[in-house]
């Protein structure tokens, strides 16, 4: 028996999203997508997207800094990661150049020093070449320039 899909008018949408925007910053196609999920009309789409950046709830620019922000504190990515991410969610280069302003230098080159030792003195690996591989593929994996990374990788392996 096919499972019946609720329908919604556009004010029960409206308020639905305007939950799931407030639980957790939102970019535009994740809402989108909820609203296709929920089986809500183009015309429906359009004025449910508008009322949500219009009373603030969607805002795109909040959602690219405060997705910097966490990604870097609590996941430990690179910039180059955090780019990707928030270009494959269409954010604008301007948010994601505001964003990646959430980041200081300093931390941002303190939180690469010490996950690049933890990494480091964490590998099991004999071979120092093997080693040096290792570091710089999970440093890369996380999002840390190539530059920087190769650097480090360098210096750790002189001491």
């Amino acid at each position: 028996m096919a499972s019946l899909q609720r329908s919604y008018t556009v004010d029960e949408a409206k308020r639905k999203l305007e939950q799931y925007c407030a639980y957790q910053e939102r970019c535009h196609a994740e809402v989108v997508q909820k609203l296709k999920d929920m089986k809500m009309i183009p015309q429906a789409i359009d004025i449910i997207v508008v009322h949500l950046i219009d009373n603030n709830f969607l805002n795109e620019e909040r959602f690219a800094m405060s997705f910097a922000r966490g990604k870097f504190r609590i996941k430990h990515w690179g910039r180059r990661r955090i780019v990707n991410e928030l270009r494959s969610r269409n954010i604008s280069i301007y948010n994601i150049n505001k964003a990646l302003k959430e980041i200081p230098d300093h931390e941002y080159a303190e939180t690469f020093e010490n996950l690049s030792a933890k990494e480091w003195e964490g590998s099991s690996e004999n071979n120092i070449l093997k080693r040096k591989k290792k570091v710089a593929d999970y440093l890369l994996r996380k999002g840390f320039e190539s530059d920087i990374v190769l650097d480090r990788v360098h210096f750790l392996a002189r001491q």
